[in-house]
């Protein structure tokens, strides 16, 4: 605290005040006192029923009431029938968090000036931890001394500040009992203030992960072809239909069949999301059927699947054309039926749910090639959507950016103002072959490695940059020099493996599929072709 100023408009720290004949406590005294020792200091068996009365409605009080932002007048005034004091202020020196105002003050009387508080009694209350009483404390500005206690507030060994009261009036003598009192309450309200903060992160919490259920769920794009999209979900989400979403990996066909799901009326129950290329075979039949105890080895209880887990709600299969032929047979029957049975079980466990399936694969050349069942394609392909790829909404590249800086500026706590113009040209001239997911991982590595509150195109990844036309201002001439390095490399290998691609992949160590990235980033297809 610095001497001789006012934290508030209610309370001044007075350093020209001086405490004598000081009486202290430690917080371990006041709360391990006997009750021997406790009816010695209270005097009466009635001050003690008055005071143990009066502790009481403090405690129910403050239990009734989340925080003490609430609780400044019913606190002080409970306080003030257990302690004949005329003011008091409650000071908050460790942050919390806005849970709580800094400084909370009450008087008898109703119009009453700033509090002035002994600084050098809040000073020892604060470094030491011990709670002060003095009915001596003089000032040069007061024409008697003044009755004043102070006593910290303790939790989990941190001190959060303290609490204070003073009188002026010359009969009243704070005692013993009172500073024990006044420990009591104090170590209550310290737990009060803490649990008011917890409560508030909690609560910050909860909606930071709402806010992301949302921001997980929202569809992002202005373009006519997503348009197309929210007309799509608008108008299936109402129904019970299978639908079928088609389109290339990372075109968020989850967030669409998320959309599905709570826009429809099953939107208060689960949605369950399945990846069938992630799971092996065996693992996914039990995955989605779940098991009875005994089934294999290691089934030690009977054990829900996720077509159980969903009932009532929505089922995602995503990448179902990875399905493999006996699980198709399975998959056919719970949309025929509306029934499955759990491996190792005979019993049929009848079935609601909506079933919104995805891929990435051409379904029908997988029919035609005998690796998807006729049956079930056209049970899944009910209402069909094909998912846009990122390159063909190139309006929506700006959009997006900066919905990811949003969301990735937050979770890496940094303050991202925008975009640099030189940036946002390498987004748009990049044709994005793992659509917006691979945006979203740009996005996110931008933000990791960026040193500025601007997405500066140094930021992106080296796959991005290395698309950017020879002829685009990029901030320095290093990139450009790597990309005809690149260049000059791979048209050399290329014409050493005489037009063989795998072949000048093995000489450059790359991977076969790497190396047609990079052709294509490179624009280099042309040049290859006339060169061969």
């Amino acid at each position: 605290m610095n001497a001789g100023i006012s934290i508030s408009d209610r309370i001044t720290f007075d350093p020209e005040m001086a405490p004598g004949n000081v009486v202290q406590l430690t917080r371990e005294e006041a709360l391990d006192v006997g009750p021997d020792k406790l009816a010695s200091l209270l005097e009466s068996p009635a001050r003690m029923a008055r005071d143990v009365h009066g502790l009481l409605k403090v405690v129910g009080a403050i239990n009734a009431i989340r925080g003490l932002i609430w609780l400044e007048r019913p606190l002080f005034e409970l306080i003030l029938d257990v302690i004949p004091a005329e003011r008091g202020a409650i000071v908050l020196t460790e942050d919390t968090g806005g849970s709580v105002p800094p400084v909370l003050t009450w008087s008898k009387e109703q119009a009453s000036p700033s509090l002035r508080i002994c600084q050098q009694m809040t000073d020892r209350v604060l470094h030491e931890g011990l709670a002060l009483s003095s009915n001596g404390v003089v000032s040069r500005n007061d024409t008697a001394p003044r009755s004043a206690m102070a006593a910290p507030l303790i939790v989990f060994d941190r001190t959060l500040g303290f609490v204070y009261l003073e009188t002026t009036k010359s009969d009243i003598r704070f005692d013993a009992g009172h500073l024990h009192m006044l420990v009591i309450i104090a170590a209550i309200a310290a737990t009060v203030l803490e649990n008011a903060r917890h409560l508030q992160r909690l609560e910050k919490e909860n909606q930071w992960l709402r806010e992301e259920v949302n921001l997980q769920h929202a569809m992002v794009g202005e373009s006519p072809r997503m348009h197309e999209v929210y007309q799509f979900v608008g108008k299936v989400a109402p129904s019970d239909s299978t639908i079928l979403l088609l389109g290339e990996s990372g075109t968020g066909k989850e967030l669409v069949a998320r959309a599905i799901h709570q826009s429809g009326p099953r939107n208060r129950q689960p949605f369950v999301a399945i990846n069938c290329a992630a799971i092996t075979e065996t693992l996914l039949e039990s995955e989605l059927f779940g098991y009875e105890k005994g089934a294999f080895t290691g089934a030690a209880q009977q054990t829900r699947g996720k077509l159980e887990v969903a009932e009532g709600g929505s089922v995602f299969l995503d990448e179902i054309g990875e399905l493999a032929s006996p699980l198709q047979a399975k998959l056919l029957r719970v949309l025929q039926e509306h029934e499955f049975t759990r491996v190792g079980g005979t019993r049929s466990i009848k079935l609601n749910v909506r079933l919104i399936a995805a891929t990435n694969r051409n379904l029908e050349d997988a029919v035609r090639q005998g690796v998807f069942r006729r049956d079930l394609y056209y049970r899944l392909n009910v209402v069909s959507k094909s998912m846009p790829p990122l390159r063909e909404r190139q309006q929506d590249i700006p959009l997006l950016a900066n919905h990811f800086i949003r969301k990735h500026a937050a979770k890496a706590g940094r303050r991202i103002l925008g975009i640099s113009r030189q940036a946002e040209a390498a987004l748009l001239n990049y044709d994005w072959p793992g659509n917006v997911r691979e945006l979203e991982n740009a996005i996110e590595h931008a933000i990791v490695l960026g040193s500025t509150d601007t997405v500066l195109a140094e930021d992106l990844p080296e796959s991005v940059l290395e698309a950017m036309p020879s002829a685009g201002a990029l901030p320095s001439q290093f990139h450009a020099a790597v990309r005809e390095t690149k260049k000059q490399l791979i048209c050399a290998a290329v014409a050493h493996a005489q037009g063989n691609y795998t072949q000048a992949a093995k000489y450059l160590g790359l991977q076969r599929s790497y190396l047609h990235r990079l052709i294509r980033n490179l624009s280099l297809y042309d040049a290859l072709k006339r060169s061969i």
